[in-house]
């Protein structure tokens, strides 16, 4: 066995690979094809002497020799990662700390927390990324992500079923509320009531792929008309802004809703909760990772908006 053989290339398509969960989705997120990226993981495989991806009908998991691999491959592309950027003159660093986020936390809490982290801690290296729930976990397992934001919907069972658990610390927990156009009739009051959902025309999140993102209402008793769909948050909430129809979204998001966009609470029917998780592997952190998640403890804090009910 002579690891040597093993090209950066080859470690970084295993690493693609491992956090994605299929061969497919890591061919996309490195703008390789299918076929090369199982030609490199056939060589680091034969380079290993034994299987490193259990392949699944759901995907592939890292077998125990994978897991040996991954880590010495983390170490291996982060030291890689470091050298480029001391190189390029960027000044020295008291730490560097990979954080992985789903998406609405990109568009208030982290911002917030990252403007923080550069006036406590001005030498401390933030790389983070955005992903969906199931992927930043596999990132976590894989030992590429320091830390992850996550969410869960009801009923709020762990985001991972791996042993050993994850460390998880809840930031928030918060009822999800309605994006309606500015000019909407139902946007006039200081809440909506659910009975008024009825007939109403939807802009809703992809149900593809491995998060079920949201938009209609919950627990409506017809079958909704979807007017648009779309993954991004910003884009939805834009298509409101325009008056192409209505969309939920969780409280952490008002702060980022644009010009002709109100956001309101929904009164009567079921009410649908979104949990907000910090997520770490469960070994003691390092101080910078602990720096890091005490400034997104306080950024959710900071933008938790005060109960709206009277």
């Amino acid at each position: 066995m002579d690891f040597t053989d093993v090209s950066l290339t080859a470690l970084r398509v295993f690493r693609a690979v491992a956090e994605q969960g299929t061969f497919t989705a890591a061919a996309a997120s490195l703008g390789y094809t299918q076929s090369a990226v199982s030609r490199q993981i056939a060589a680091i495989e034969r380079v290993a002497g034994a299987e490193l991806l259990e392949r699944r009908r759901d995907g592939v998991r890292l077998t125990a020799a994978g897991l040996v691999v991954m880590r010495r491959a983390t170490t291996v592309l982060d030291e890689i990662d470091a050298t480029a950027r001391e190189l390029s003159g960027l000044p020295g660093q008291t730490g560097t700390v990979r954080l992985g986020w789903f998406p609405s936390a990109g568009a208030v809490l982290l911002p917030r927390a990252l403007v923080a982290l550069r006036r406590t801690d001005p030498g401390l290296h933030i790389v983070s990324r955005e992903g969906s729930t199931p992927a930043l976990v596999r990132a976590l397992r894989a030992g590429s992500l320091d830390l992850a934001l996550l969410a869960s919907a009801p009923p709020f069972r762990p985001p991972d079923a791996e042993s050993p658990p994850l460390a998880l610390h809840t930031l928030t927990e918060r009822a999800l509320c309605l994006a309606l156009p500015a000019t909407h009739p139902l946007a006039r009051g200081d809440f909506v009531d659910v009975a008024d959902l009825r007939g109403q025309r939807w802009i809703a999140g992809s149900s593809s792929g491995e998060d079920r993102l949201m938009g209609v209402w919950p627990g409506l008793d017809e079958r909704p008309e979807i007017a648009h769909t779309a993954r991004d948050w910003l884009a939805k909430l834009h298509l409101v802004a325009a008056g192409c129809g209505l969309t939920t979204v969780p409280p952490a998001l008002i702060p980022a809703a644009p010009p002709g966009v109100r956001i309101l609470p929904v009164r009567g029917g079921p009410q649908e909760q979104r949990r907000l998780f910090l997520a770490r592997l469960p070994h003691p952190p390092s101080e910078p990772v602990t720096r890091v998640a005490a400034a997104l403890r306080a950024a959710a804090l900071d933008g938790d908006p005060p109960d709206s009910d009277p």
